[in-house]
C-alpha cells in the first residue's frame, strides 16, 4: 500500500470564538482537515489546529517525503517527516500539519487491520472518557447560566478561562470564579484557564501565585496557562509555591519543547494538543515521559470531532489520562460526524469502538463548513 496524495481544507462559517484579544469571526479558518489517499483506496483523516494556508504550503513541502511511502507505519513516517524538514520545521505551521497526517496515518492503519486506534496504541485502559466543557468567561451571571446548563446536560467537569480573566481586577475574576463554582457544585471538577498565550500577556509571577491562593478557596484542580508560555523558570517556580496543580503547554510542540518543561518539574498537568503538537506518536511519547516525572497529561483539546476522537483514543490507551477537553456547542465537533458525541447517563463519552478513529465525517457538514472543496474522491 502506498500514499498517493493529501488534501487540506479549512472550516469556516461555523468558527466558535476563542477568547482571544483579537477575537475570531466565525469565517476564520482555525482548524483544517487533513487528508491522506492511498492506492488502495484507503483515506485516512486527521486535524490541524491551524490555518489552511499554512497547511496547504506545508504539504508543498511534506507531500514529497510522503508521496510513494507505506501508511501503514505511521510512527515511523511522522518521524520521518520532523527528520527531514529541520530546516523549515522544528515547530509552527510544518509541525501543525504533521500532527494532522499523523493522525490519518493512524486512521489507515487501524481501517487496514480492522482496529481501533486505541488499541493499535497498545490497549484499552478504559473504554469511556470523562470530558470537561471548556467555556469561555463572560459576565458572571451569563457564565453561571452556561455552566447550570451544561451541567443539566450532563457535564460533571468544566473548564473556565480566557475572556475578561486577569485582564480587568482581582475582584473581578473572583466573582466569575465564585459563581461558576456554585453554579456547578461542589462536587463537579473547575479548572480555570487564563490564557498566558494571549497576545500581550500582561501578568507575571506575583499576580499568577496571588491568583492561584484565590483560586485554591474554590476547590479549582488547576490553574492553566498562568503565565507567559516560554515562561520556564516562572512556572517551575509558580508550580513550588502553589497549592492547587499547574498545567500548561498547549501552544509547545515536539517532544523536544517538553522535555525541558517536563525534567524541569514546570507542570504538574502537562497539555500537548494533539492536533499541532506532532499527532498521536508525539503526544504519546510526551506522556509517556510525563508519566516518568510524576507528571499528569491531559490533552488540550479545543478543535475538532477529528481531533476529539484522536483524543479520546490516546487516552483510552494510557494508564491515567482520564480527562478529555470538549468544546460545546462548536458545529466542528456536534455536527461534523455522523451520530456526533454524545454523553452517557454518567457524563462520559464512549471511545469510538470502530477501526481507525471509528467516525465517519458528515457529508452534508463537509458541504456546509468547506464549501467547494473535495477531500474525499466522489
Amino acid at each position: 500500500m502506498k500514499i498517493t496524495e493529501m488534501r487540506a481544507v479549512g472550516l469556516r462559517g461555523a468558527t466558535p470564538k476563542g477568547g482571544w484579544s483579537l477575537e475570531l469571526d466565525p469565517d476564520d479558518v482555525v482548524h483544517t482537515l487533513v487528508t491522506v489517499h492511498t492506492d488502495a483506496g484507503v483515506v485516512g483523516v486527521g486535524s490541524v489546529f491551524s490555518s489552511e494556508h499554512l497547511v496547504r504550503a506545508a504539504l508543498e513541502i511534506l507531500g514529497p517525503i510522503c508521496l510513494g511511502a507505506d501508511p501503514r507505519e505511521p510512527d515511523r513516517l511522522s518521524q520521518r517527516l520532523h527528520e527531514h524538514t529541520f530546516w523549515m520545521g522544528r515547530g509552527g505551521a510544518v509541525t501543525h500539519t504533521i500532527s494532522g497526517i499523523d493522525i490519518a496515518l493512524w486512521d489507515i492503519l487501524g481501517q487496514v487491520v480492522g482496529l481501533p486506534i486505541s488499541t493499535l496504541l497498545g490497549g484499552r485502559y478504559r473504554a469511556r472518557v470523562r470530558p470537561y466543557a471548556s467555556v469561555l468567561i463572560e459576565d458572571a451571571p451569563v457564565l453561571a447560566d452556561n455552566l447550570a446548563k451544561l451541567a443539566a446536560e450532563g457535564f460533571t467537569a468544566f473548564k473556565i478561562g480566557w475572556g475578561d480573566f486577569g485582564r480587568v481586577s482581582n475582584v473581578v475574576d473572583e466573582q466569575v470564579v465564585a459563581a461558576a463554582r456554585e453554579a456547578i457544585g461542589p462536587e463537579s471538577l473547575l479548572a480555570v484557564d487564563a490564557g498566558g498565550s494571549d497576545a500581550f500577556w500582561p501578568h507575571g509571577y506575583k499576580w499568577a501565585v496571588r491568583t492561584a491562593d484565590l483560586l485554591a478557596a474554590y476547590d479549582v484542580a488547576w490553574f492553566e496557562e498562568a503565565l507567559r508560555p516560554d515562561d520556564l523558570d516562572g512556572f517551575v517556580q509558580l508550580r513550588r509555591a502553589s497549592r492547587i496543580a499547574i498545567s500548561g503547554g498547549e501552544v509547545l510542540t515536539r517532544r523536544q519543547d517538553f522535555v525541558r518543561f517536563i525534567t524541569a518539574g514546570a507542570f504538574d498537568i502537562v497539555q500537548p494538543d494533539t492536533t499541532k503538537g506532532g499527532g498521536i506518536s508525539e503526544s504519546r511519547r510526551v506522556a509517556w515521559l510525563a508519566a516518568e516525572f510524576g507528571t499528569r497529561f491531559i490533552p488540550h483539546g479545543w478543535n475538532t470531532a477529528v481531533g476529539l476522537a484522536a483524543d479520546l483514543h490516546l487516552a483510552a490507551a494510557l494508564p491515567d489520562t482520564d480527562l478529555v477537553e470538549y468544546k460545546p456547542g462548536s458545529a466542528y465537533i456536534d455536527g461534523l460526524v455522523e451520530g456526533g458525541f454524545k454523553l452517557d447517563d454518567d457524563g462520559m463519552l464512549a471511545v469510538p469502538a470502530g477501526p481507525g478513529l471509528g467516525i465517519r465525517l458528515d457529508p452534508d457538514a463537509l458541504a456546509r463548513y468547506a464549501p467547494g472543496d473535495a477531500l474525499f474522491d466522489v
